[in-house]
């Protein structure tokens, strides 16, 4: 398995016991079975964002935590310079640019997406979590499958959801760049 994937498969195992949450506990909180989690933590499973969102919120650490292994540190004004954002692609047709990776305390998630135009029926990668999601198309155009609604959005369109219904967008007719906002 990748390096990466590995790397995060340690920190959260090792959270996990330092906080003396049970896999259990954290099977519960990612809306997994403890089986189904356990192979997240031995890195045999590829991160979605949403586990690891759900996973940072259940160890209460920051999802940065999880993904590099340092802790935000910037309390009063964070600055990320274009293309300079934490990279996280998770599954190939997915790839988020965290905007404000080094802010701690963060009581929003501010997220670059990428979405590329995939055979894959997106409505079989289905994620929720908690808080509400924002999310602005600054190029392109997508389907947001939400529930059992497909709703089209297109450059300028926004739309704003409770995120613990399952999710999951694609991309229509090449490539989709949004901005997505996560509140806790």
């Amino acid at each position: 398995m990748d390096d990466k994937i590995m790397l995060i498969a340690q920190r959260l195992a090792a959270l996990r016991e330092i906080m003396n949450v049970s896999a259990g506990d954290m099977a519960k909180a990612t809306g997994l079975s403890e089986t189904e989690y356990l192979e997240y933590e031995k890195g045999i499973s590829d991160f979605s964002f949403s586990f690891l969102y759900s996973a940072a919120g259940r160890l209460g650490v920051d999802i940065v935590d999880l993904m590099t292994g340092e802790t935000p540190r910037l309390s009063v004004c964070s600055v990320v310079k274009a293309g300079k954002g934490l990279q996280m692609e998770r599954r190939k047709e997915y790839t988020y640019e965290h905007l404000a990776y080094i802010f701690k305390n963060k009581k929003l998630e501010p997220f670059l997406v990428t979405v590329k135009l995939n055979d894959t029926d997106a409505r079989s990668h289905l994620n929720a979590h908690e808080g509400h999601e924002f999310d602005y198309v600054l190029h392109g155009g997508m389907i947001l499958y939400i529930d059992n609604q497909e709703i089209y959005l297109e450059t300028g369109d926004a739309v704003y959801f409770d995120a613990k219904h399952p999710h999951a967008m694609k991309a229509v007719g090449g490539v989709c760049r949004f901005l997505a906002v996560i509140a806790k």
